[in-house]
């Protein structure tokens, strides 16, 4: 017979590897990212640039473009950026367009790429209950978020979180499909 405490320890020890395996499960979902979009036309959107001037998403059909949302005060999307940048550079003879959008206020986004810039367009994301985050798919509203939109215009991919550099370039490159 278990005394006491070893019966509390190791029924610690079960709602501790219960919690744990739940909480990786909740993990997979949230980067699935599954979104609502995936196989429909993205949304006729018109977001200003930082200057103030309006572009449309579907200004970029006939680009793949990886449309990804940030923010200044997420680490996550900060530590991104660079490869995203890199990816840029990288994929933009062969027609493809990384698109930040940012969901944050203007001065902090302006103040941030001025000491961070990066190579590759950035608008600013309309916030509030029915902004650019939730007409984008993004049902869980968690940064970054970013979808991949192939030359037609469709969202073929989506996914919550940091991509990694294996995750871009099998988004990117030309000979791969997206997941």
């Amino acid at each position: 017979m278990l005394s006491r405490g070893t019966g509390l320890i190791l029924a610690l020890a079960v709602l501790v590897a219960a919690l744990g395996g739940w909480l990786q499960h909740r993990s997979t979902q949230l980067h699935r990212a599954d979104s609502p979009l995936l196989g429909k036309a993205l949304p006729a959107l018109s977001l200003r640039d930082l200057n103030g001037v309006r572009h449309r998403l579907d200004d970029y059909r006939g680009h793949r473009v990886l449309v990804n949302l940030w923010a200044t005060w997420c680490g996550p999307c900060l530590r991104e950026m660079p490869a995203l940048n890199r990816a840029q550079a990288s994929y933009a003879k062969q027609g493809v367009v990384i698109l930040g959008i940012a969901m944050d206020q203007p001065s902090r986004v302006r103040r941030f790429l001025a000491s961070h810039p990066v190579d590759y367009p950035i608008l600013l994301g309309q916030l509030g209950a029915s902004g650019t985050s939730l007409q984008l798919g993004n049902t869980g509203e968690l940064l970054p978020y970013s979808l991949l939109i192939n030359a037609e215009g469709e969202v073929v991919a989506s996914h919550a979180g940091a991509l990694s550099s294996a995750q871009l370039t099998q988004w990117l490159a030309p000979t791969r499909s997206p997941p």
